[in-house]
């Protein structure tokens, strides 16, 4: 259904600039805007992304106004939070899927001493082991296992195919996606008279409160105590978590980071890809490191880190311009050698 700029610029308490009776059918993505939908722009920064475009609406900061009207004409909805607006469009426009409580599927296999809160979905070919439980609300989608003890708060939805190891314990309102595994062995072996001792992992994987672990990840429990995500951690695709670690609050990491064992890590820690940190290193609150991070001495708070092994960005970003003048000091260098040479060689001829 197809609103005017004005209906759409009330929902979102936001002003409009140019002709507000021009009408939207639906939201896009910036570059996939087309004249009937409308898209946002996040910051005055980027402006010149816009370059080409005909969208029929835009969404934009409002300090960004005067900027955004030089390369487009379409109406404009200024807001103080151009991201936030669009957002509550897009779901005007898309609403999401309202929950439905469909019960415990016939096909599923749950042994007879689990615990299955009131309001729980279990869909088919989930498995659910003894002594388990599981709070209300919660939606167990298809081909999910939940061995022997372990313990689900309410609010929790484990997507299909998800594997959560004997006595894992999950808080309220965690998302684990499809193919995730929770309390593997951690890889921990002993070296003995020529081969490989597997040692046995005894402890737990403990993921507190509005955690939400992105599909494939592996989090391994602990050799004896516990491996701890904290809450309001966001954990993306891909990503390796060992025996032990243990994550602050409010962490964010994307796809393929991989953390060794032992590691600790504050709160408000962010990771880009493929990071990468040895084991009992220790991350402090609000630190950054860039992608593909390597990581093999502790970090302190706040700092921001980059490369290979990782230095503190400014330092880095140096150490990578120098980097690339050393083609440049090598053929200097031969000059000089050269030079040099032929210096030497008119000395001993006199």
């Amino acid at each position: 259904m197809a609103h005017t700029v004005d209906e759409l610029a009330v929902l979102v308490q936001g002003t409009v600039f140019g002709d507000g009776l021009v009408r939207v059918s639906n939201v896009a993505a910036l570059d996939c805007v087309t004249p009937e939908t409308m898209t946002f722009l996040d910051s005055a920064r980027r402006v010149k992304r816009l370059e080409g475009l005909t969208p029929g609406a835009l969404i934009v900061p409002r300090d960004a106004v005067e900027a955004v009207q030089k390369i487009v004409s379409c109406p404009l909805i200024a807001v103080e939070d151009s991201q936030g607006a669009f957002i509550s469009l897009m779901l005007h426009f898309r609403p999401l899927a309202v929950r439905q409580t469909t019960g415990i599927s016939p096909q599923a296999s749950i042994h007879p001493s689990a615990q299955i809160g009131s309001g729980t979905n279990v869909h088919s070919s989930a498995v659910i082991e003894a002594d388990v439980t599981i709070g209300a609300n919660c939606d167990i989608h298809a081909g999910v296992v939940i061995r022997r003890g372990s313990t689900l708060g309410d609010e929790v939805t484990l997507h299909p195919n998800s594997v959560l190891y004997p006595g894992m314990q999950l808080g309220a309102r965690v998302i684990v996606h499809a193919n995730a595994v929770i309390g593997a062995d951690g890889f921990g072996y002993r070296f003995l008279k020529g081969e490989y001792v597997r040692i046995p992992h005894t402890g737990i994987v403990r993921i507190d409160d509005d955690v939400e672990i992105g599909a494939c990840t592996t989090i391994d429990r602990a050799m004896v105590g516990e491996t701890v995500i904290g809450a309001g951690s966001k954990i993306d695709n891909l990503v390796m978590i060992a025996h032990n670690c243990r994550i602050g609050k409010h962490n964010a990491f994307a796809s393929q980071v991989g953390f060794a064992g032992s590691i600790t890590t504050g709160d408000y820690v962010r990771c880009a890809g493929q990071v990468g940190i040895a084991d009992h290193i220790k991350i402090g609150d609000k630190a950054t490191l860039g992608a593909k991070a390597g990581v093999m001495v502790d970090i302190p708070a706040g700092s921001t880190q980059v490369g290979i092994p990782c230095l503190p960005d400014k330092e880095q970003f140096r150490v990578m311009l120098a980097t690339q003048r050393l083609p440049e000091l090598v053929k200097k260098v031969e000059a000089l050698e050269q030079r040099l040479a032929a210096l030497i060689a008119s000395q001993d001829a006199a």
